[in-house]
């Protein structure tokens, strides 16, 4: 298997935001050769109970179960590019050199960087992240949530984290926003530290 440029771990909404928006920017030229991923384990999603009345351009009583499903059809159909692997869950992350080491149950891939967009629960298994965990500070204490310690989504260099485990409140727009903007930071630093954002126009 290849080496990828970016591998995006979680399919909720930080992480499918992550993946659209980079995936979108693989048509420019500073772009065109990367290779992105994601790791879509929805099983956890905290969509997956979710209800939504309350978020910009979603039609009242959309369902967060229904959200996980057109995600990943959306970056199917609009970025067929971004690879997709399913029903992986992630054990281990490390870093080798200046590869990063994704162990699954599924198997291992290679990356250059990696986006962590799962949830915030205390019950976080993903083996090299520990050194990076706290309380998290936007959440109430007998929650027991955590964040994995960053400034501005970087954990360590090449190591993003995106969504409430970044620190951030549990709302979908934050979330979706949070990965959109860690999306756009990796696109800016493929585009030698040019500010890049990716926009469709009419």
């Amino acid at each position: 298997m290849p080496v990828l440029d970016t591998l995006i771990i979680g399919g909720g909404a930080a992480g499918m935001s992550c993946a659209l928006v980079l995936g979108s920017g693989l048509s420019k030229d500073f772009a065109k050769d990367k290779k992105v991923a994601i790791i879509a384990h929805q099983k956890t999603s905290h969509l997956q109970n979710a209800l939504f009345n309350n978020v910009l351009g979603l039609q009242q009583g959309t369902l967060g179960s229904d959200i996980l499903v057109q995600g990943l059809n959306q970056l199917r159909t609009q970025y067929p590019e971004v690879g997709i692997y399913e029903k992986e869950k992630v054990s281990s992350i490390m870093l080798n050199e200046s590869l990063f080491e994704v162990k699954t149950n599924k198997g291992i891939y290679s990356s250059k960087s990696v986006v962590i967009a799962v949830g915030y629960t205390s019950l976080l298994t993903i083996k090299g992240l520990e050194h990076y965990v706290e309380p998290h500070p936007r959440a109430a204490i007998e929650k027991d949530r955590i964040w994995l310690r960053n400034e501005n989504h970087l954990v360590d260099e090449n190591l993003y984290v995106a969504g409430t485990l970044a620190g951030w409140r549990s709302q979908f727009a934050i979330a979706s926003g949070s990965g959109a903007q860690v999306a756009t930071d990796i696109l800016t630093l493929w585009n030698n530290g040019k500010h890049t954002k990716v926009h469709d126009k009419v």
